[in-house]
């Protein structure tokens, strides 16, 4: 549900900020004020194109911002967020700015994303009708969700789309090991000379490090020995001179002193323990120096057995010390291969079964689909006769996919065709339905299809063209769908804007240099004005003022949708 909406600098706005709630909201005001703008800057939000003439006069840029409570989100968005890697909690921040340099950023949650992904992300919490751009009524798999979400097949469509996953990742697999068996014989034989040699030379994990400290420690011990020996001379086994000596000295010339001065006692344990850690490093010099192996023929086995495994890892293009994982690797894909034609046959006979299983699935749901069809569109061409399209018709085609492989929703393609005039042939919903008609067609569809709608859905130009007693069914029909979920519409009918739970005024303002647009939540006695002012003009009447407190205490009796209708299953 959309909560609040900013607006900065988008057409005659300056600076806007709307707080929404659940139910209509109804906006109203007169020609040219700017209730379109709300529209456009929820386009926006949506992903549409931006023009640099949508900027305000003089302004830099043009900004459009729109939280989301997105508690009651499908999963779907919430994965779609993941992936993306949006952290979200329970609100969405939807955030577009337009810049006069023709640019164009957005933004989830303060984090900067392709428009493309805000599209994907929007498109599950707004729903736009009135613009064809955005009308989700004219994409073709959006058709396919609203006939299965009227046929309450949701559960069935999941099911194909599973069967699809297996028979999928079985299909991979398949292609995958008939690849490998392409080559069969060359990869094998290539497999089994690698595998010899690694297996001849049996490096162990860790051994690299190992030899390479060997044979570091061998081809320098000579040197090592020169030195610890020295060490242990300069330290404590020296004739003159050593360290030992010299600590001793130190002790004897400080122990007259200790009775002059008492401060001087904590160092003689310093001295004492420093000797005995002389006498300690010159032992194990001297244990080192013993242990030192000057083999020269070990030194020469090291060297050829690092030298064997060095050029072993320069043909594999590997480190030293991954060359036991590369062994492991090797037999592994050996082993893969020499069973890949037991493994062919036995996938094979799975993926056939899960093609069959996928089709037998997918088959039941076009025989569910076709009979929800027949009976969505007498409804939705019953209710276009309520809304002001008189002879019209609909209907939803359920025919075969155009590609022949399997689709992860279903065999079908579904497709909406309409005609709103008697006599004429029905035609895609797109190519013969106007601003008006789609928007009515899209509520008609709505509110046929939806139990409890989590997107906001927005209505433009619904009511053109229309009046009476049909604006009279319009509201009625958009009140029942709030009343259902959130829904915004900008009208300029009285008989739509008294079904409104909330009703929102556009002014325009002007001080004959500049021009701006606001907008005031109504209530009490200003909608009854506002109402009335609809139905008289720019004059009214104490009897347009009666007749609007009449329309706005009409809905709090009313009992949902009275224009709901019943359609019998089809033949």
């Amino acid at each position: 549900m959309l909560t609040h909406l900013n607006i900065r600098d988008l057409a005659i706005v300056e600076s806007l900020e709307l707080d929404f709630s659940g139910g209509l909201t109804v906006l109203t005001g007169e020609t040219g004020a700017g209730k379109s703008i709300v529209v456009d800057a929820l386009t926006l939000l949506c992903g549409a194109r931006a023009a640099t003439d949508q900027i305000r006069a003089g302004a830099d840029r043009a900004e459009v911002a729109g939280t989301f409570d997105i508690r009651q989100a499908p999963r779907s968005l919430r994965a779609l967020l993941e992936e993306q890697s949006i952290e979200v909690d329970d609100e969405l921040l939807v955030r577009r700015v337009v810049t006069t340099d023709g640019r164009s950023r957005a933004y989830l949650n303060g984090q900067s994303v392709a428009v493309q992904q805000l599209r994907e992300v929007v498109s599950a919490l707004l729903d736009v009708h009135g613009q064809h751009e955005f009308q989700s009524l004219v994409r073709g798999a959006a058709q396919r969700e609203l006939l299965d979400r009227y046929g309450r097949l949701d559960s069935l469509a999941e099911e194909v789309e599973a069967a699809h996953g297996r028979w999928l990742g079985l299909l991979n697999r398949l292609l995958e090991i008939e690849s490998r068996l392409r080559d069969r014989e060359s990869r094998m034989e290539m497999l089994r000379f690698q595998t010899s040699e690694l297996a001849a030379l049996d490096m162990k994990p860790g051994e690299a490090a190992n030899l390479a400290a060997e044979a570091a420690r061998l081809g320098n011990g000579g040197r090592l020995l020169e030195g610890t020996q020295l060490a242990a001379q300069l330290l404590y086994d020296g004739e003159t001179n050593t360290a030992q000596q010299r600590l001793a000295q130190a002790k004897s010339a400080l122990k007259p002193l200790l009775g002059l001065d008492p401060a001087l006692e904590p160092l003689m344990p310093l001295l004492e323990e420093a000797s005995i850690r002389i006498t300690e490093a010159a032992r194990e010099l001297g244990r080192y120096a013993d242990g030192l192996e000057l083999d020269s023929a070990r030194q020469a086995a090291v060297e050829r057995r690092l030298a064997a495994a060095e050029e072993l890892a320069r043909k594999h293009r590997v480190p030293v010390g991954e060359l036991p994982e590369l062994r492991v690797t090797l037999e592994t894909d050996l082993a893969n291969i020499e069973t890949a034609e037991q493994d062919v046959a036995t996938i094979r006979r799975e993926q056939t079964d899960a093609l069959q299983a996928y089709r037998t699935q997918a088959t039941r749901l076009s025989e569910a689909r076709t009979a929800a069809a027949a009976t969505f569109s007498k409804e939705i061409t019953a209710r276009m006769q309520l809304l002001g399209m008189t002879g019209g018709r609909f209907q939803v085609e359920v025919g075969p996919h155009e590609s022949a492989e399997p689709q992860p929703h279903g065999l079908d393609q579904i497709e909406f065709r309409v005609t709103a005039n008697p006599g004429q042939p029905l035609r895609p919903l797109a190519k013969v339905a106007s601003g008006g008609e789609l928007s009515r067609l899209s509520l008609a569809v709505q509110v046929a299809c939806t139990a409890d709608e989590r997107r906001c859905m927005v209505f433009d130009e619904v009511d053109s063209g229309i009046g009476g007693a049909i604006a009279e069914v319009v509201g009625r029909q958009l009140r029942s769908l709030g009343s259902r979920g959130q829904v915004l519409c900008v009208t300029h009918l009285a008989q739509v804007a008294s079904q409104g739970h909330h009703h929102l005024r556009v002014l325009k303002l002007t001080d004959g240099k500049t021009t701006r647009t606001t907008l005031t939540e109504l209530s009490g006695q200003d909608r009854v004005q506002e109402v009335a002012r609809m139905l008289a003009g720019s004059q009214v009447t104490p009897k347009a003022l009666a007749h609007a407190r009449e329309m706005l205490a009409a809905p709090a009796t009313s009992s949902g949708d009275t224009a709901r209708i019943r359609i019998s299953p089809g033949p």
